[in-house]
């Protein structure tokens, strides 16, 4: 007993554990929780965060992929002058703030348009090297970050020269509500941009230049911290089973001010499936939103019944301990005690036979061995260990109904404290901070859908613009077939004459009917096949009635859908039909509720210069929030 260290260590080690138990219960249910936000917004704030770095790595995605792809199909062809490269490029995208052309060999500038870009921060003599090519970020003069994103043009017999374009770091088609703000921020932690914030000069009061100021060092606060969460291992900090969103991301509280706690959201870039980097994502840059959410003051919690519940504990504790003392630690240590007394030869007196079962087993053994030390009979020399005596003992109970005892015993405070503490009621409480971000969260992918599309129609008008007025059969085709290679959001790519004779075609079978010319509208809906086709045509310059069309997969549109925490979502036509969604649906199939469609109606509306999100808690049928 004394080398495996007795009886009292066991039963000590679960005094404390019951003691600690009974204080962290104490202070948990029973301290004052004003300043708590629900679960749930902080994990609404979250999924905003997630939402801007997907949008924000797709950007600068489509960003390199169309500057590479342009390149690729200038260097294809016939040499360009520098002006006309920069042009044309100028002419079907306007998400560059500044491009130019510069000559490798000689580091001479050859054309430029928009701002003026920082060409020194480009290495030229290590362009060739892995990673040589690679987008990379530069602090200009002023304290602005821009992104440059480079492209080769290479014609034979001419000097390699070298595409560059900047871009800003910012967000596209975020939608911030009221009183939110997004970054952008380094590995460092630097805040590199911001949208939400305005600028003190913008502002006419002292209260409201406090209170951006207050604001920025809030942000820069959020930047710091999430930039240090960011750098682990998603593998190694995302919750079994918790999906959604692959990179590092979570929410984050700050201080109070005026009954408001500020609480944001951050993620990093990552690629769009786990493990599979991009172009974005070697940047090692993280999106914080922030905003400042009221507190609910009715998330308090009583002090009293907290110290009722831990002194109800106490109580339990000290009589499973108590009983343990006195059905296990004193006959054991006086079983030691008696044996102790064997070892040194006193052999008259008889050993004393506790109640318990396994002590009093181990007592008519001592007891024995006592009688065979002084040469007696098993039942003689007046020994205690009578046929009655032994018929007792198998009568006594032992060490298994009294650890079940004891379990009982805790059993018998926690169960009820699981089943009545921290229950929801009969009624649940929707923080209105909820439906503003399933609004603000919608009208942002709303936003995403939109910007796909134009950006699929804009990658047809660049590739009518490499066509020219010149290109045949052949040349279209390898254009048709390059582009489909780089971009899988087309089901099937061709041209179509003033007549709606297909000259060129890659890609699957066109799904709309021919015979006709290309459609005016610039992206359109056919309806009149078994499924959706979303038809995107941009005219030829030089060729009139000549144009390129695209049609769109479906399962893209269906993947630019899949946001955590949005539930439901489809893509409805102008007769409330559905064309995509995030999950099961059938072609064309109606909404199928009178509350959805009223409210598709309402956001079809123009309240002043445009359309405004709608969202709305329905209560009726269960609780749902509709944006």
């Amino acid at each position: 007993m004394s080398l495996l260290g007795g009886i009292r260590p066991p039963i000590t080690v679960l005094s404390v554990l019951l003691l600690a138990l009974a204080g962290f219960t104490a202070m948990s249910l029973g301290s004052v929780r004003e300043d708590r936000l629900p679960q749930a917004v902080l994990t609404s704030q979250q999924h905003f965060a997630e939402d801007g770095a997907i949008a924000l790595r797709a950007s600068l995605d489509e960003s390199v992929t169309d500057l590479d792809r342009a390149a690729a199909l200038f260097s294809a062809g016939k040499p360009v002058a520098p002006d006309a490269v920069l042009d044309r490029i100028g002419s079907v995208y306007q998400k560059w703030r500044g491009t130019a052309v510069v000559e490798i060999g000689s580091g001479r500038l050859l054309a430029a348009r928009g701002e003026n870009l920082p060409l020194t921060a480009v290495d030229r003599t290590k362009l060739s090297g892995e990673g040589g090519l690679a987008p990379r970020m530069v602090t200009l003069a002023n304290g602005e970050t821009r992104l440059l994103t480079l492209a080769l043009l290479t014609w034979k017999d001419q000097p390699q020269q070298l595409l560059v374009a900047s871009s800003s770091l910012r967000f596209p088609g975020i939608s911030l509500g009221n009183l939110r703000s997004i970054a952008v921020v380094g590995a460092d932690g630097t805040v590199l941009s911001t949208d939400g914030i305005p600028e003190p000069e913008m502002l006419l009061s002292d209260d409201r230049r406090a209170d951006v100021k207050r604001d920025t060092k809030q942000l820069a606060s959020f930047a710091r911290t999430a930039a240090k969460k960011t750098r682990a291992n998603p593998l190694t900090v995302k919750e079994p089973g918790s999906g959604g969103f692959p990179g590092v991301s979570g929410s984050l509280t700050g201080a109070v001010t005026s009954g408001e706690r500020a609480a944001a959201g951050y993620a990093r870039l990552s690629g769009p499936e786990p493990g599979v980097g991009t172009s974005a994502t070697s940047l090692d840059l993280t999106v914080v939103a922030m905003t400042d959410i009221a507190q609910n003051p009715s998330r308090t919690t009583d002090a009293f019944a907290g110290l009722v519940l831990a002194g109800t504990l106490l109580l339990v504790g000290a009589l499973v301990v108590a009983l343990l003392v006195a059905t296990v630690q004193r006959p054991l240590i006086s079983l030691f005690l008696e044996s102790r007394r064997l070892t040194r030869g006193d052999l008259t007196r008889p050993v004393t036979i506790p109640r318990g079962g396994e002590a009093a087993r181990i007592a008519l053994a001592l007891d024995r061995l006592r009688g065979q030390l002084r040469d007696l009979d098993l039942d003689g020399g007046g020994a205690p260990a009578t046929p009655g005596a032994r018929g007792r003992d198998k009568r006594r109970t032992g060490a298994r109904t009294l650890v079940a005892v004891c379990a009982v015993l805790l059993l018998a405070w926690c169960l009820p404290l699981g089943l009545l503490v921290n229950r929801a009621g009969d009624s649940v409480v929707v923080p209105q901070q909820l439906v503003n971000d399933q609004r603000e969260r919608t009208d942002t992918l709303n936003d995403r859908v939109r910007r796909a599309l134009n950006e699929g129609q804009a990658d047809l008008a660049s590739v009518g613009t490499l066509m020219g007025p010149d290109a045949g059969p052949d040349r279209m085709s390898e254009v048709l077939e390059h582009t489909l290679r780089e971009h899988t959001r087309y089901a099937s790519l061709y041209v179509l004459d003033g007549s709606g004779k297909s000259l060129a075609q890659a890609g699957g079978h066109p799904r709309a009917p021919l015979g006709k010319g290309p459609r005016k509208e610039p992206v359109a809906l056919y309806d009149g096949a078994k499924e959706p086709v979303i038809i995107a045509t941009a005219e030829i310059p030089g060729r009139t009635g000549t144009a390129v069309v695209g049609e769109f997969r479906i399962d893209f549109l269906n993947a630019l859908l899949k946001r955590p925490g949005l539930g439901e979502i489809r893509v409805v036509d102008a007769k409330h039909r559905t064309i995509g969604s995030n999950s099961g649906y059938r072609a064309f199939e109606g909404l199928g509720d009178d509350r959805l469609d009223a409210l598709v109606q309402g956001s079809s509306l123009k309240v002043g210069a445009a359309r405004k999100p709608g969202g709305v808690l329905y209560r009726s049928g269960g609780d749902h929030v509709i944006a």
